[in-house]
């Protein structure tokens, strides 16, 4: 592809790939297709409609809405007029909300239901910029500012092609396509300015890395959002890939089966439910399938020990990987819809004995890492070259080195503009020489494998003096059935203690089996029995950690983190400052006891 801008993207893979299908959606419980030549019209289509409302380039347009297929028309739209795109999260505050809307300064914002609409209506005093709402699922309120999809679409027809085609000739590489506000655990979110080039850039990088080419089909459940869930729909552009959009997280399960795609991204806490749901029905089908199972998958580890080091296996292995694909794996493989070729995972670091888990499954989940400012991409596994607990080596055409601290810094095509309206902001993320200070902290094996070790602002600092990394522990505690998720404090104390969340389909299980009351789960989080359990868990993961850095107490709560509480980033990051002040009192008792 030799795009300059997403709109000339599109015109490519429609000429390439006219009558491939391109997106594919659930209405009235019947899978549908849209082809490549359908979806550029319909985005061209958008294109006219934003421009008839008198969008003007590089006006910034936001998206409050789940994902589904008109984000992504709207988004496309909006890029192909020379507009920017703002996605804001739809579990984000009304504050929130009114931050981005008011920092970015946009005249419009499109919502997908009334729950978003009222979150909007609820601030607007306070945007003096916002002068219309688009309703995906509703009707025009006349005389509001209020503004039906449908109604907006009616007006493309005021606008000639020759009106959209001179506003897209003059787009270029440098042009804002999107601004991404940061969901970071502390501080108020920066609006990291992405260009066409930097959005094209990754896609041709990522699709070359990750060898993805036409044909393939994609589910989309990431939130929109999200970076990584645009880079993915770009990547999918550039190849001439299927997008099937997920009719929401609750149903993902149903649509793989439905879809069967070819590749899947999420996050490592999908990936994570996935695996503690397989031991679970494991457990629950008895002793013998259970031997079975951990038959099976002592020999998928051996085999995997060897592919990792890229060694045949011998043929006794062999023999007996293909006994267990038959007897165990293939029913694992088809909870995925039983044709992926490999999974993505991003946006957080992934256990290195869940991607073992997995391969050993016959499973290849490609870890990756990128951040909002260098566009969600910079480092990938490869399907035919891969180490597991790594994020891969470098992208094609991106430069990663390691300051003499240990900081990633990364350079190239994928590195944001900048911070919109925060050239100070900038100036610290992007030094002279154009590297990006990630943040992160790794190790860079010999052949250019980056480890991730922790974030250089999240380290726990102990009173003895010892530096600890929260989120390896915390993914060794999260590797348990029981914990589902967990967060260790420590900074300038004298040891290490953590919150744990447990996992209610394993905990519902295990409280059946002894008889105990299992649907009270703040009660059953009091049981001594358990708390036996949970203490015996953390045990297990200290055997791998230095005598520093284990846990020595810890404190079951009886729901898990959310989004909505404020606990978890959208990107599902534990915000660990927020959680110290929230369970300050929890917290102080175990280091007084």
């Amino acid at each position: 592809m030799t795009a300059r801008s997403i709109p000339e993207l599109l015109r490519e893979v429609r000429a390439a790939h006219a009558d491939r299908p391109a997106f594919r959606f659930k209405r009235e419980g019947t899978w549908r297709d849209w082809d490549w030549a359908r979806a550029e019209a319909e985005c061209r289509r958008v294109s006219r409609a934003l421009l008839s409302l008198g969008l003007e380039r590089g006006e910034r347009m936001a998206i409050m809405s789940h994902t589904r297929l008109e984000w992504v028309l709207a988004d496309l739209g909006i890029v192909g007029c020379g507009g920017t795109t703002v996605g804001i999260y739809p579990s984000s505050s009304a504050a929130d909300c009114a931050h981005i809307l008011d920092h970015c300064e946009a005249e419009t914002v499109l919502v997908d239901d009334s729950e978003q609409l009222a979150k909007v209506r609820g601030v607007r005093a306070g945007l003096p910029h916002l002068r219309r709402i688009v309703l995906l699922d509703g009707t025009s309120d006349p005389g509001s500012d209020v503004l039906a999809w449908d109604d907006l679409l009616r007006r493309a027809e005021e606008v000639p092609e020759a009106r959209l085609e001179a506003r897209q000739a003059e787009i270029g590489p440098d042009d804002v396509a999107s601004i991404v506000y940061t969901s970071g655990t502390t501080g108020t979110p920066k609006g990291a300015m992405l260009t066409h080039g930097n959005l094209l850039f990754v896609a041709g990088s990522a699709r070359e890395a990750l060898r993805v080419s036409p044909g393939g089909i994609y589910l989309l459940f990431l939130p929109l959002a999200h970076v990584f869930a645009r880079l993915t729909v770009h990547l999918c552009l550039s190849a001439g890939n299927t997008i099937a959009f997920a009719e929401g997280i609750h149903k993902a399960t149903d649509n793989l089966h439905e879809v069967r795609p070819n590749f899947l991204a999420g996050v490592p806490r999908v990936y994570e439910k996935i695996h503690h749901h397989i031991l679970a029905e494991v457990h629950k089908k008895g002793a013998l399938r259970e031997r079975i199972f951990h038959w099976a998958l002592d020999v998928g580890l051996r085999a995997s020990r060897l592919e990792q080091q890229r060694r045949r296996l011998p043929p006794a292995l062999a023999i007996r990987r293909a006994l267990a694909q038959a007897l165990v794996f293939r029913t694992i493989q088809s909870r995925l819809g039983g044709r992926v070729e490999f999974l993505i995972s991003g946006a957080a670091p992934l256990d290195q004995a869940i991607a073992e888990f997995f391969h050993a499954c016959g499973i290849l989940i490609l870890e990756g890492i990128g951040m909002t400012e260098n566009s969600s991409f910079s480092n990938v596994n490869r399907r035919d070259h891969f180490k597991f607990g790594s994020v891969g080596q470098p992208g094609p055409g991106i430069e990663v080195r390691l300051a003499p601290d240990g900081e990633v810094l990364v350079r190239g095509p994928n590195v944001m503009k900048g911070y919109f309206k925060d050239p100070p902001a900038t100036a610290e993320a992007i030094d002279r020489d154009g590297w990006l200070h990630t943040g992160d902290v790794g190790e860079i094996d010999a052949e250019g494998f980056l480890r991730i070790t922790d974030r250089k602002k999240d380290l726990i600092v102990t009173s003895g003096g010892k530096n600890v990394a929260p989120q390896r522990l915390e993914r060794a505690l999260a590797s348990s059935l029981f914990i589902s998720q967990a967060a260790v404090f420590g900074d300038r104390r004298k040891f290490i203690t953590a919150l744990v969340t447990l996992d209610p389909e394993h905990l519902r299980s295990w409280a059946a089996e002894r008889g105990k009351e299992p649907n009270s789960l703040e009660h059953l989080s009091r049981d001594p029995d358990l708390r036996a359990v949970v203490e015996a868990e953390v045990e297990a993961a200290n055997a791998h950690l230095a005598s520093y850095e284990t846990v020595k107490k810890v404190r079951i709560l009886p729901g898990e983190f959310t989004i909505e509480a404020g606990e978890l980033t959208p990107t599902l990051k534990i915000r660990r400052k927020f959680l110290a002040q929230k369970y300050h009192q929890l917290i102080e008792e175990m280091y007084q006891e």
